[in-house]
């Protein structure tokens, strides 16, 4: 019975908040499960869901859970081969409960974990986490995966593990499978696999679409705050209500379509672990852990439309990055190597917002981080330096004849 109603719960939240799976689903291959009862039920990337700002260079898994007192969820899993993975729960209210990194992961015995920099090298990649219904300690591998006491009605959440730039681009989940799952509900344990194919997609008319597009719509809505000028990059209010990540921060800025006219953003590119040149994600010395440009349309689900990650992003000889956004029609491409271009996307859908991202910044770029403005509550014009991402409205006409450097000096 117990179980029964475990699942009952479960199979009720999924349909209201994610609508129930469907037979176009995109397939892919994390777990074996061919049922409706297994672990990561849904996935969302920049071609399936596609839902609240994601980056196209990541890929995530969600699963919905109900842990009343003393309940608990084993995840058993290996270290994808990838830049940066991480475990993160999420109350009701779609915002962070707990985050736990991949370099947070203690490996079990015999294994070792590549995402810490000098630790000793086994053949091993598995690990063991446990989600809990109290404080964690992350010591012990342990994600709290509902709010404090009173911090919310009902005893739901979720769970997402995000995966940024696999080592190989054919696989999302890191060549490795997705952690298997083991519920402990009320002393009954309820083993589960992967969903064979975790459903990816995304059907407006459904009611459980249009629920979760209405939840996304109003948490959307600070994204970039109000009054604030076009083509400047700010902190936005809140993150709140979109599944945020704990490990990243952004600065948004909004655009406005308008033909013959491009939006330049140029500003001083953080070094990276390059992983797909065979740099290790822990290697010491660089400036963030990831970093990215994303375009992203301002109406509900709010899909990305492209990003340029730090490793597709052309720079010039000072290490200055130059992204110019503009629709096919008024700029395809250039000749400039120094110059990214990222598609406007759908010019029906006028209003755009942009997003840099900024993934585990180092102690040393930690004070010309978006995490430091954020934390300290300042203007990231003035404490970001060089970094600061300054942006522009620019005639095509200009940038074709005068290049980037023109459009500043007309502005």
């Amino acid at each position: 019975m117990l179980i029964r109603t475990a699942l009952r719960v479960l199979a009720v939240l999924v349909v209201a908040m994610m609508g129930s799976a469907t037979a176009d689903a995109a397939p892919t291959p994390p777990g074996t499960a061919p049922g409706p009862v297994c672990a990561w039920q849904f996935m969302t990337d920049s071609s399936v869901r596609n839902v609240a700002f994601p980056d196209v260079n990541a890929t995530y898994w969600v699963m919905p859970y109900v842990l009343g007192a003393g309940d608990s969820l084993t995840l058993t899993g290996q270290y994808p081969e990838a830049r940066y993975f991480s475990l993160n729960t999420y109350g009701t209210n779609l915002d962070t409960v707990d985050t736990l990194r991949d370099d947070q992961i203690r490996p079990d015995p015999g294994s070792s974990n590549p995402y810490v920099a000098g630790g000793p090298s086994s053949p091993g990649r598995s690990w063991q986490a446990t989600v809990v219904n109290r404080e964690a300690d992350h010591s012990r591998n342990e994600i709290r995966g509902l709010p404090p006491a009173g911090g919310q009605r009902v005893p739901v959440g979720f769970i997402i593990i995000r995966i940024y730039v696999p080592d190989d681009p054919g696989s999302p989940n890191g060549s490795v499978a997705l952690p298997t799952v083991t519920m402990h509900l009320g002393g009954a344990t309820i083993p589960l696999s992967p969903c064979a194919v975790p459903d990816g997609s995304r059907n407006d008319s459904r009611p459980g679409a249009g629920i979760l597009n209405r939840v996304f719509e109003g948490a959307a809505a600070d994204a970039v705050p109000p009054g604030t000028p076009e083509a400047t990059f700010v902190n936005p209010t809140t993150t709140a209500g979109l599944f945020p990540n704990g490990d990243t921060k952004y600065l948004t800025a909004g655009l406005t379509y308008r033909p013959g006219r491009v939006a330049v953003i140029r500003g001083k590119a953080p070094s990276f672990p390059n992983t797909r040149a065979g740099v290790a994600p822990g290697e010491p010395g660089a400036a963030l852990r990831y970093w990215s440009m994303c375009q992203n349309d301002k109406v509900a689900p709010f899909p990305v439309v492209a990003c340029a990650a730090d490793y597709r992003t052309g720079l010039d000889a000072d290490g200055y990055y130059t992204y110019v956004i503009a629709a096919p029609s008024d700029l395809a491409a250039t000749a400039d190597p120094a110059v990214t271009v990222i598609p406007w996307g759908d010019t029906a859908v006028p209003n755009k917002v942009v997003i840099l991202r900024n993934m585990l910044p180092s102690p040393a770029f930690y004070p010309y981080s978006v995490q430091a403005s954020q934390d300290a509550d300042t203007d990231p014009a003035a404490t970001m330096g060089a970094y600061y991402p300054r942006a522009i409205y620019c005639e095509v006409s200009v940038l074709e004849n005068l290049g980037w450097q023109g459009c500043y000096h007309h502005k």
